[in-house]
């Protein structure tokens, strides 16, 4: 590494939402185009990934769009789901199960609404060595005074009792935006890490109050949240790493609301996710970070250490490189990703075959 250049063992994205039929031929390339070579693959598609056999079409599929990526795959959890579909799905190599409380983002309106009903899966999970990703947040409500602000904060109990529940089951905190929630984290056993996206790190409820192409959910919080999620990013936490949650959504959906349907929730960060991450590490001083936080970190949460025939991805510093505001694919299939129109410091440059 110098000053001018950075090179990275096999960047992996641990959260990434690749979609279905026409806007996944658009995306899907974008995982290695954006300096990944490995992503874990959200299950919300319409129907929900639910069982072994549809997550392994689901990779087939995707593995036709670009064979030269890794696709870990999970299935949606829900009532379908049993204990003996867990231990089928492990032995075919399904990694982890996801969770989404009813109606709090998108396509999560076959979400859970209690998890005592399903501690006979987690106890399956726990076995076979599975991964239970959460998507931290409680539904809204007024009875309780929850909304977007404080939902994630409301989870955190949650978290803790199924951790206390069953220790031995690795847990995934998604897409962290508070400073409760990595204090949480912090002070739980080895098996809870938690994801963080490279959005977060950059925004806070400012940047998306009336612009819609920073609205995702969960929403981002207070500044004093970012700074928390920056600090445990420089502190180099070997439980803390990229799960970009990078989450397609057509321009027509993304820029316009109407009185009666909200504009889409999602940040698409997935065409520039490693020269981007680079960008907003050394915007506070943790560019040394960079390989733990998109590689190494998560690589051995999960089990899928680099290896010496896997590719390292070398950036080089872009005095003006403008990330262009015309996006990809075209009506149905036409995005536009995060930081459109805004200058990022470092590029793609090559890929090298080993990893030393």
């Amino acid at each position: 590494m110098s000053a001018e250049t950075i090179s990275v063992a096999s960047p992996a994205d641990f959260h990434v939402h690749l979609r279905q039929g026409q806007l996944a031929e658009v995306v899907t390339k974008h995982v290695r185009q954006g300096g990944f070579s490995l992503a874990y693959v959200m299950p919300n598609l319409k129907p929900p990934i639910t069982n072994t056999e549809q997550a392994l079409l689901y990779r087939a599929q995707l593995q036709a769009i670009d064979p030269g990526v890794e696709y870990l795959m999970t299935l949606y959890l829900c009532p379908e789901l049993t204990p003996d579909e867990i231990r089928k799905a492990a032995r075919a190599g399904i990694v982890g199960v996801k969770s989404y409380p009813r109606g709090v983002t998108t396509n999560s309106e076959g979400g859970i609404e209690s998890y005592e009903a399903y501690y006979p899966v987690f106890a399956a999970m726990e076995e076979e060595g599975m991964v239970l990703n959460l998507h931290g947040e409680v539904p809204s409500s007024a009875a309780t005074n929850t909304c977007v602000l404080n939902a994630e904060p409301a989870f955190l109990p949650h978290l803790r009792k199924l951790h206390a529940q069953f220790p031995r089951l690795r847990i995934v905190l998604e897409h962290a935006t508070t400073r409760a929630a990595v204090e949480c984290v912090k002070s739980l056993g080895d098996t809870v890490a938690c994801t963080i996206t490279a959005h977060h790190l950059a925004l806070t409820v400012d940047d998306w109050a009336g612009q819609s192409w920073h609205f995702c959910k969960p929403v981002a919080k207070y500044p004093d949240d970012r700074a928390a999620l920056q600090e445990v990013v420089r502190e180099g936490h070997p439980r803390f790493f990229l799960g970009s949650d990078s989450a397609p959504h057509a321009a027509e959906t993304k820029a316009t609301a109407s009185p009666t349907q909200a504009c889409a929730a999602g940040v698409y960060t997935s065409p520039i996710l490693l020269p981007l991450v680079a960008h907003l590490l050394e915007s506070f001083d943790a560019l040394d970070k960079l390989e733990g936080f998109v590689s190494g970190h998560g690589r051995a949460f999960y089990g899928r250490p680099v290896t010496e025939s896997d590719r390292r991805v070398v950036l080089r510093r872009a005095a003006s490189k403008v990330v262009g505001i015309e996006g990809y694919g075209a009506g149905a299939t036409h995005v536009v990703p995060f930081w459109a129109g805004r200058t990022i410091g470092w590029e793609i440059v090559e890929e090298k075959e080993e990893v030393p």
